[in-house]
């Protein structure tokens, strides 16, 4: 004999409150559960790749990861629960003066913060640990960001947002300033999935603003044209006609998150363990010659930044400082020029010693 259908909705209820105030507890403001299924942009992603636009992230090109891609099961085959999370890092704003100042450089807002991936891993481990005791036996694979998973797809899935013309996932009241997580489970949680609400409607704000015209058609960024992946994951020479472009932006860019109407009304987080490093807000380029690995790393040591390596750091360095073009700029790049081992460096400062007035 079946359970009455009104007791199993109240036990369903009372499993999602718990699984709720688990997740809420390690600081996610959202989160959806779906069950594991096959992905509707998997075309879209085929698309891009054979076009070229993953630029030098080969490794998205590869068929194996393509495939595990296109569904999720090929990462975890007993997974039957897809849980996404998804976490606000909106920082306080950055007033236009500093974001403006040519003598300083501007970092991702997301890379203010300690290495976002180690800190939602140890969350996502706490979270499955916590389901175990709840769902008794549970396997589980946690990917922040480093997985072969279509996550926006995914998130927008869950309910979590809908996906914007730049791509990015926008929580119609937390923004698009969002981290996501994902949880694969081999065991069946209630499904939930709520509606997104919100759009970008007529809105093309981050199309136009885009200074480098990166986000070619909706929901498509071209990597090659990116100043985000340019400054952080390419390793060679950024090309010439980007680099006036990149303004004073030295590590990622947030552009078209900046012109978003959805992150005027986002509220600043203020989470205990995510803090900003103030030292990282604008800082002035003269404070940010390194000339050694150690020296790098110590510095931005627990950072993302160190993603970029001291080279590919040092080359936006050079091309922020002939972007400002002053007097101080160009000694700042004579001593690059003099000290700088790097061959990639020194390439770009004799190309912004150029740029200086």
């Amino acid at each position: 004999m079946e359970p009455p259908r009104d007791f199993v909705i109240r036990m369903i209820d009372k499993m999602i409150k718990k699984i709720s105030r688990i997740i809420h507890e390690e600081g996610f403001e959202l989160w959806g559960s779906i069950p594991i299924q096959k992905s509707h942009t998997f075309a879209a992603l085929k698309t891009w790749v054979s076009e070229g636009m993953h630029a030098g992230m080969d490794w998205m090109a590869k068929e194996e990861s393509i495939l595990k891609r296109e569904f999720p099961q090929r990462l975890m085959p007993d997974a039957t629960t897809l849980l996404v999370l998804g976490y606000s890092y909106a920082p306080a704003l950055i007033s236009n003066e500093l974001l403006n100042d040519p003598s300083r450089g501007i970092i991702a807002r997301y890379a203010l913060y300690d290495d976002y991936h180690n800190v939602l891993r140890k969350k996502c481990e706490h979270i499955a640990e916590q389901l175990k005791k709840l769902c008794g036996k549970c396997e589980w694979k946690a990917y922040v960001d480093t997985g072969p998973l279509l996550e926006r797809e995914w998130a927008h899935c869950a309910g979590l947002g809908f996906v914007g013309r730049n791509s990015n996932i926008i929580h119609h009241r937390l923004g698009s300033y969002i981290f996501l997580a994902e949880l694969l489970l081999n065991v069946e949680l209630p499904v939930m999935q709520v509606a997104s609400r919100g759009s970008c409607a007529q809105c093309t704000n981050c199309m136009r603003d885009c200074p480098t015209q990166a986000i070619v058609r909706n929901r498509c960024v071209d990597a090659r044209r990116c100043i985000s992946y340019l400054t952080i994951e390419e390793r060679g020479s950024i090309p010439e006609w980007v680099r006036p472009l990149m303004k004073n932006r030295i590590y990622g860019c947030d552009m078209c998150q900046e012109v978003c109407p959805w992150n005027r009304i986002a509220q600043p987080q203020q989470k205990n363990d995510f803090r900003v490093r103030e030292e990282l807000v604008a800082p002035q380029l003269s404070t940010l010659l390194f000339f050694d690995d150690d020296a790098f790393r110590t510095h931005f040591h627990g950072s993302p930044i160190k993603r970029a390596k001291r080279e590919g750091f040092m080359r936006n360095i050079a091309v922020a400082l002939g972007n400002w073009g002053s007097k101080e700029a160009y000694q700042l790049l004579q001593k690059i020029i003099g000290q700088d081992p790097s061959p990639l460096v020194r390439e770009h400062a004799k190309w912004a010693i150029r740029q200086c007035k």
